[in-house]
């Protein structure tokens, strides 16, 4: 009886107008939401498929005609062809180019460097493409090489140095497979930029010596070894496209003969000795002290192109010969040092020294202190890889050989490093 009454007021729920017309109103909007969705997915399919097709006429594309590889260097092609070209200054002599240089570095950036200091700066990269600057954190080695390139109108291009660097595609860059497009590093498009102009380029590689020199930068070494500047090629890729910038020859750029590399190098316990391999290729300065303040003059940029530097380097090994005098004793030191020591100059030592004398002259210093300089730093110094401990009278003797040829106490630098390898053992 319950079952019947309760039927009977179900259907007396269902059969209700109002009950109706909302059934009614679900069924409606249910239909239409079909129909909405069926539309929509529709609707993503067709664009699904249209991407799809694209895609793979795209794929199709790039097989047919593969994107460019190269993007920086292709823009700097563009940039080139738009670029003013650089006014350079001419009537400069290299004495006048180290004062100049002095004074901007103190008046325009507030950096103090003494004379000699700058002397030797010139008439290193005069011999070499390679500068080691070292010594103390400190003491202004990277400004040194920051404020050259400002005074040629150039800022140069700094590369901080990365522990884990061992190989050229570190400094160069790599092609990605997958992408299919070369990681071109800030290097690359300088060494790219520089081969379009005549400027001065100088690169900086800050803390050279917190990775091994010798390992990444040994293709750079190999190829600055070469005479002609013509056969200095660096390979970036193994073969050629189309598209590849002008200035890519079957894979290869060329190394600029108008960029030079200042590496700084800090001697403490958390970087790599610089090997002879290195120190042999590279000019040196020392750099273990702060300059004095001085009241500079005012200066402003003075660019000079590549081949003007080149010019005066060339006037100055005519104008400023080594003297017979100085050739000879430099004759009987190596003889000394290859007797007793055997440590001979070597005709890659003796030709910077026919260089550096001359352009240190010029730049306003005197021969005997360029030599000083050059023979502390790139001779004397091979000295510390002997045992000198049982060797110390030796040294004093050295000492004395010095004084009776060039005068009591005129080689300073020389003197002070045969003191300290004896001091130090």
């Amino acid at each position: 009886m319950n079952l019947l009454v309760s039927l009977q007021n179900l259907w007396d729920v269902l059969t209700n107008p109002l009950v109706i017309v909302i059934y009614i109103a679900v069924i409606v909007f249910l239909m239409i939401a079909i129909v909405v969705s069926v539309m929509f997915n529709e609707r993503r399919f067709t664009k699904f498929a249209k991407r799809v097709d694209e895609g793979a006429h795209k794929r199709e594309e790039e097989k047919q005609h593969p994107a460019a590889r190269f993007d920086m260097l292709n823009r700097l092609d563009e940039a080139q062809a738009t670029r003013v070209p650089t006014a350079f200054a001419e009537d400069v002599d290299l004495r006048a180019f180290c004062d100049a240089f002095r004074n901007f570095a103190a008046g325009k950036l507030g950096l103090y460097y003494d004379i000699g200091v700058i002397r030797e700066f010139i008439a290193g990269i005069a011999v070499s493409h390679i500068l080691i600057l070292q010594g103390m954190s400190g003491t202004g080695k990277t400004s040194l090489a920051f404020a050259f390139g400002e005074f040629l109108g150039n800022p140069s291009t700094v590369i901080p140095v990365q522990p884990m660097w061992k190989e050229r595609s570190d400094l160069l860059g790599y092609y990605n497979e997958f992408t299919k497009r070369f990681n071109e590093t800030l290097l690359l498009q300088k060494i790219y930029e520089a081969n379009g102009r005549e400027d001065i380029f100088i690169t900086i590689l800050d803390e050279m010596n917190i990775a091994r020199v010798e390992y990444y930068f040994a293709e750079f070494l190999s190829l600055l070894e070469i005479p002609e500047p013509s056969s200095r090629k660096l390979e970036v890729v193994s073969d050629h496209w189309e598209d590849d910038p002008k200035g890519i020859q079957d894979g290869a750029v060329l190394l600029p003969e108008n960029m030079w590399f200042l590496g700084t190098a800090n001697n403490d316990d958390s970087t790599f000795a610089i090997s002879d391999k290195v120190y042999d290729r590279a000019m040196v300065i020392n750099m273990d002290a702060k300059s004095e303040p001085f009241a500079a003059a005012s200066e402003g940029t003075m660019p000079v192109s590549a081949k003007k530097f080149r010019e005066l380097a060339a006037k100055a090994m005519a104008d400023y010969p080594v003297s017979p005098e100085t050739a000879d004793l430099l004759k009987k030191i190596d003889r000394h040092l290859s007797e007793e020591y055997h440590i001979s100059f070597g005709n890659r030592i003796m030709k910077q020294i026919g260089a550096y004398l001359p352009v240190y002259v010029a730049c306003g210093g005197t021969e005997l202190d360029a030599l000083d300089d050059i023979l502390a730093k790139k001779v004397l110094r091979k000295l510390e890889t002997q045992n000198m401990t049982y060797r110390k009278s030796d040294l004093n003797t050295l000492c004395d050989i010095f004084n009776d040829l060039f005068g009591a106490g005129r080689m300073a630098r020389c003197l002070s490093v045969i003191r300290r390898i004896a001091r130090n053992g």
